[in-house]
Order: C-alpha cells, then sequence, then structure tokens
C-alpha cells in the first residue's frame, strides 16, 4: 500500500513538472451565486406581489458567469457578455442600482509579481485599478471532494471583524430607520470565513476573483452567502488565448478608486441619504 503511494505522489509530481515545464496554459469558466436568505425588501408603499417581483430581479442579478485565462503565472478574470431575454407578455421588473450601473470589470492577476490591474469603465471613464494581491494565509485541509473529474483539497483563511466594519454597521443601521425601502437586513459583523478547494492536479496557483496562493487553481470558493464553483476547465487548448496586461485608462491605485467610487455614490444620494435605485416595468 504505502508503495502504490510512493508511486501515485510521483506520478501527480512528474505530470505537475511537465505541465509547467511546456507553455502551460488554459480556460475555466465560474458560476457565481449568492444565497438571499439575509436580503430583503420592504416598501412602505408597496405591496406583495411588487415586492416578490423585486426579489426575483435583485437574485438575477447576482446570479452570473466568469471565464478565467490563465498561463503559469498570470490570469484574466472576466464576467460574461450577454443581452437581456425579452419580457414581452410577462410581468416583471427590472431593477438596476444607480451605484454600480455603470461599472464593468476586468482583472489581470500576475502571482509571480504579486500584483493585480483590475480595468474598470466607471459611469463612462476608464481607470486602471492598481494594487498589491492580497495576502491569504490558507489553512490547509485533509477533506477532500470532486468537483468534476478533479480531486479537490479544503483550504480555508480567516479574516477578523474590523472597526471600519462595524462603523458600516453602525451607520447603515441609522439609514434604515429613516428609510422607506429597505433593501438589505445587515447583521453584526463577525469573523469571515472564506473556504475554498483546489487541486494540485491543475499546478498553478491561481483561481476567481481575488484568490489565490495555493498548490493549484481554486475551483470552487465560499464566502459570506455566495458560492463561486467551476464548471468547466480547458487546458492547453489549441487557440491560445494571449494573456496580455490590461493598458487603457487612467492609472490609479485601488485606495484612490474607492475614494473615487465613495464621492459618486455621495452624489447620489437624496435628502434623507438614501441612493436612488432605478426601477423599470
Amino acid at each position: 500500500m504505502n508503495r502504490l503511494i510512493i508511486r501515485m505522489t510521483l506520478f501527480v509530481l512528474l505530470l505537475s513538472t511537465k505541465m509547467l515545464a511546456q507553455d502551460f496554459h488554459g480556460m475555466a469558466v465560474y458560476e457565481s451565486k449568492t444565497n438571499m436568505k439575509d436580503f430583503k425588501i420592504d416598501m412602505k408603499d408597496g405591496n406583495e406581489e411588487m415586492n416578490k417581483m423585486l426579489m426575483e430581479s435583485m437574485k438575477k442579478q447576482f446570479e452570473k458567469k466568469f471565464f478565467l485565462d490563465f498561463n503559469k503565472y498570470e490570469s484574466v478574470y472576466y464576467e460574461e457578455q450577454k443581452l437581456e431575454a425579452p419580457t414581452a407578455g410577462t410581468k416583471s421588473i427590472a431593477i438596476k442600482f444607480e451605484s454600480s450601473s455603470g461599472v464593468s470589470e476586468k482583472t489581470y492577476k500576475n502571482v509571480k509579481e504579486k500584483m493585480q490591474i483590475a480595468e474598470q469603465d466607471f459611469f463612462g471613464k476608464e481607470f486602471l485599478v492598481t494594487d498589491s494581491l492580497k495576502v491569504w494565509k490558507w489553512e490547509l485541509q485533509s477533506e477532500t471532494k470532486k468537483i468534476g473529474n478533479y480531486t479537490c483539497y479544503k483550504a480555508t483563511h480567516l479574516d477578523p471583524v474590523t472597526a471600519e466594519d462595524l462603523k458600516q454597521y453602525e451607520d447603515l443601521k441609522k439609514q434604515q430607520e429613516t428609510a422607506k425601502t429597505t433593501f438589505f437586513v445587515m447583521d453584526e459583523p463577525k469573523d469571515r470565513i472564506t473556504t475554498v478547494w483546489y487541486t494540485p492536479e491543475i499546478p498553478v496557483s491561481n483561481g476567481p476573483g481575488e484568490f489565490w496562493g495555493l498548490p493549484g487553481l481554486i475551483l470552487e470558493a465560499n464566502f459570506d452567502n455566495t458560492t463561486i464553483l467551476c464548471s468547466k476547465v480547458v487546458l492547453n487548448p489549441k487557440d491560445k488565448t494571449e494573456i496580455r496586461k490590461p493598458k487603457k485608462g487612467k492609472k490609479v491605485t485601488k485606495k484612490e478608486y474607492e475614494s473615487l467610487i465613495e464621492k459618486q455614490m455621495e452624489q447620489m444620494k437624496d435628502k434623507d441619504g438614501n441612493i436612488r435605485i432605478e426601477i423599470t416595468k
């Protein structure tokens, strides 16, 4: 039995070395969904049917498909672009938050240089948001499971609650006391645990969104009420996608960009401090 385990380990190591020795590249497809259990719409001037349709519209906003093009050290993560299906003859509501309606993103990561560049289009203005990669302090677990044909291992990371989180919570509670429409029921912030599943069978230290830093591609990530799950992987496709650093837009730091967004959101607030929401039928 021990000899078999050693042979299997050597086989995986040799396979990984061979894959990294060549011009290794690939593409992964991810589906993102958010559980709406902590999400609530409370319209004082609305009705039950209206609230239900709003909830359905919000649910669709949090169901997205993403693509990750990657090589040994670099990746580009971007959302699928699609047209909205026609709703003629059906009763529905489309909901759009002005605070995010002008935002789109494509994120480049370089795990060797430990940096990322996000290509942002914010209300018609293009930005290149540069930042260092987040340092993930992964705790490797022995638990395994299959995702597709790949054996994956569990890893977790803990983000302690911060003073900023608590302040945001208190500010939101004050706003909701006078708001006519309440969209988020926010519990008091607690330590945040992120759980991911990675596979050493694809030996790249990368993953969806901001995730990276493990000895294998991350195929699933769970954080807050959101799950990002890989549905397809293509390794070394014939039609290779060239991974390029974004170059279009004004260069700003992440802190500078967040300040710009904060100023824009302040301008969008009404006299009661509520952000306007556009609802179309």
